[in-house]
């Protein structure tokens, strides 16, 4: 595909097109898709940000390169536009808002320090260098955000609940929020005549308009969630109007619609929570406005400026080590102040050094800010030290978070306990396991144990069941084969009525199944619109404690788009969902490995499910613990004392289940962790994994080790997803 996209653009640039061909809107659109589809791919084959090569793109196809793209054209304009604000609306959705109040003084506090500094850094380098006091705050403002570029990173490393982590992340509301008011305020300034009754004005103005966006959004939206409920299209076109209006209603009182934007983001926060809904309106943006608004910088990059700018190099190298040591002497701060270790600092300090969204939007706005005599807010040459710092930091920061952040010590969650998976289960086994000295309430408290088995499929069904049954066996509880209808319009309809005759063939085999493994079962069919709700609605009827379903094809376009059956059935379950694919009968499985990254609740009720199953098929479970020495840490360099701590806290979990299980721990040193586990598992009949997803301010897509393992896994597997509560 790259190569038949390569050869047409190749074959393009040969033709002689008239002169007015750039200027064509829809061959400018269709030049920016190309960009977009080619590039970002080559550079992470080449271990490069996809976001750099959609820069050199910019400045391969603009005015200093093949002149296809002008900046001045109203498509490159409208779709920059809303790249910007798309970016930063983006930014306001990935904060996370709970875990910023979990830590809202500590972060603060740091927010504070990784804010000031930079900002004072700043101005001191702008005043160094000659700028006026409202440009050198400018610039002070652009090093005083960051952006989470190394969030996948401690994600993947399992060290997101480290408290200097959390602490980091709830920052960033603080650090982006301060830089954008920053900015307000000296855009405001720059456009001349500007008193301090002035001044008042538009602080007061954007001290209204911040309350009216973060409250009444807020509660507007929840409102038209809760009356519109499933209609997802409608969901998605009320977020994208928010946006905007929150865009226009900024410049509307005189301040810059990314400030909107970012204030939109963090309003519809909590009506969107990890909703199918967000992920499409993150997919539009990552896929096609972010990307633009990346083309459209490198299109205002000129060749020769910039080298100007790096032959005399002083702003640029100034610039980038007032960022790095002002970010660093915060963290070392926060590390006296809330007696961190060394490991935590250099991980505050690493997260907190990537300059990509709020710094570009803002950079961009402030160049592109004109005061009446004509005159830029910062000059070219800041803009192109910006790029520099950008491309820097979005080096540096990941490849310094991956060595460091390997070492942070993660107290494993204490209130396990309380997790959806293990609760019932560990109290059932005091029932079932030692019924003499059970407690009365927790006979009382906790419902019958019911596994709702979603059928469709006549050829995968009988496995589906049978795990079903295993679990509700060793439970002493019930199945519930549940067979979904597309609903019509008429309830007579013949499609509806074979389709209701297909369901009730399928319901009776799923009840001569459960007869064979003395399980209770009660067949239910249900007609809905939608099969994902109706999967969650009649497990929610029932108080189900499980649903498991089957494999579906979630790697087609159409499913990343609009969000696959088990996507949605994640999100809306109240319960764990088990999504299966079974190349063996449950029966048959004696080993099962499960691989262990970190100790979270999620990861612990994975444990306790393999456990389960193991104990109701007489099989062995290992738990697989893989050390990632990626990031150029070799494997000598991993301290032997980690690994040992990590196995005993691991060894604990396992050894407080009653379940006489055999469970093995094994630990492997690798650079590859999807690789090592794929390796591991050709010995194994079962792999048990949690549903993991990682993403960066901005959507920018990284690698995921459950999609790696998942493709290239030879044996059967079980995926589980939490309830979105417990996530």
């Amino acid at each position: 595909m790259y190569a038949i996209a390569q050869f047409a653009l190749h074959n393009l640039f040969l033709l002689k097109m008239p002169v007015n061909f750039p200027t064509e809107p829809l061959i400018s659109f269709t030049i920016l898709l190309l960009a977009i589809f080619i590039v970002p791919p080559l550079f992470e084959r080449l271990k490069l940000p996809g976001l750099v090569g959609l820069l050199l793109a910019g400045v391969v196809l603009g005015d200093n390169g093949l002149k296809l793209l002008n900046s001045n054209s109203e498509t490159i304009k409208l779709l920059s536009d809303i790249g910007k604000v798309y970016l930063m609306f983006v930014a306001g959705l990935e904060i996370d808002i709970e875990q910023f109040r979990r830590t809202k003084n500590r972060s603060m506090g740091f927010g504070s320090l990784t804010f000031l500094f930079p900002l004072i850094a700043g101005i001191i380098t702008g005043r160094l260098f000659n700028f006026s006091w409202n440009a050198s705050v400018l610039i002070g403002s652009l090093l005083a955000s960051h952006t989470l570029l190394a969030y996948p990173i401690v994600s993947r490393l399992g060290v997101v609940a480290n408290e200097a982590v959390t602490v980091t992340i709830g920052a960033t509301i603080f650090t982006d929020t301060g830089a954008l008011l920053v900015l307000a305020i000296c855009v405001g300034i720059h456009g001349g005549d500007f008193t301090a009754f002035k001044l008042f004005t538009l602080l007061a103005g954007l001290a209204i308009y911040s309350v009216l966006i973060l409250f009444g959004f807020n509660k507007v939206g929840k409102e038209f969630f809760r009356r519109t409920g499933e209609e997802e299209g409608n969901q998605f076109l009320f977020i994208l109007l928010a946006l905007f209006l929150a865009s226009v209603g900024a410049q509307v009182i005189g301040i810059e619609k990314i400030v909107g934007a970012f204030l939109a983001g963090l309003a519809v926060n909590g009506v969107l929570g990890n909703s199918p809904v967000k992920e499409k309106v993150e997919f539009v943006g990552s896929v096609l406005f972010i990307p633009c608004f990346f083309v459209d910088m490198g299109l205002l990059i000129d060749i020769p400026a910039f080298i100007k700018t790096l032959s005399s190099i002083g702003l640029t190298v100034a610039i980038v080590v007032a960022l790095i040591s002002s970010k660093f002497v915060a963290a070392f701060l926060a590390k006296i102040f809330y007696r961190y270790n060394n490991s935590e600092m250099l991980t505050m300090w690493s997260l907190s050094l990537p300059q990509v969204a709020a710094t570009l939007a803002a950079t961009l706005v402030a160049y592109q800010s004109l005061n009446p005599a004509g005159e830029r807010l910062i000059s070219e040459d800041v803009l192109n030290s910006v790029i520099v710092l950008m491309l820097v930091t979005a080096i540096i920061g990941p490849i310094i978070t991956a060595r460091v952040a390997r070492f942070l010590q993660v107290t494993p969650a204490t209130d396990w306990k309380t997790d959806s998976l293990s609760v019932w289960w560990e109290s059932q086994e005091a029932v079932i396991k030692k019924p003499e000295k059970a407690d009365n309430r927790l006979q009382q408290d906790y419902p019958p144990f019911i596994v709702v088995v979603p059928i469709y499929n006549p050829l995968t069904q009988r496995y589906l069941l049978e795990m079903a049954a295993l679990l509700a066996r060793h439970e002493s509880g019930q199945i519930m084969p549940l067979a979904i209808t597309q609903a019509h319009v008429n309830m007579d309809d013949p499609t509806l009525v074979t389709a209701l005759e297909k369901s009730q063939e399928r319901l009776r085999l799923a009840l001569e199944i459960s007869q064979e493994f003395e399980v209770k079962a009660s067949p239910t069919i249900r007609i809905d619109d939608d099969v994902a709700l109706g999967i969650s609605h009649a497990s929610r009827e029932q108080n189900a404690s499980l649903v498991v379903m089957g494999w579906g094809n979630t790697r087609n376009f159409r499913a990343r788009l609009f969000g696959s059956l088990i996507d949605k059935v994640f999100w809306s379950s109240h319960c764990p969902v088990a999504v299966t694919r079974l190349l063996k009968s449950p029966t048959e499985i004696k080993r099962i490995l499960v691989p262990v990254g970190d100790l979270t609740r999620a990861t612990i009720g994975t444990v306790r499910f393999a456990q389960i199953l193991a104990d109701a098929n007489q099989a062995e479970v290992v738990l697989l613990h893989v050390s990632d020495a990626s990031g150029g840490l070799r494997q000598r360099r991993i301290p032997a004392h980690q690994v040992t701590n990590f196995t005993s806290q691991l060894s604990d979990i396992t050894n407080q289940s009653k379940l006489q299980v055999n469970t093995n721990i094994q630990t492997i040193v690798g650079d590859d962790i999807a690789k090592v586990i794929i390796e591991q598992a050709q010995a194994f009949d079962l792999v048990v994994l949690r549903s993991v997803r990682y993403r960066t301010a901005g959507g920018l897509a990284v690698s995921e080790v459950t999609t790696q393992v998942i493709n290239n896994l030879k044996c059967s597997i079980v995926m589980l997803g939490e309830p979105q509560s417990c996530a």
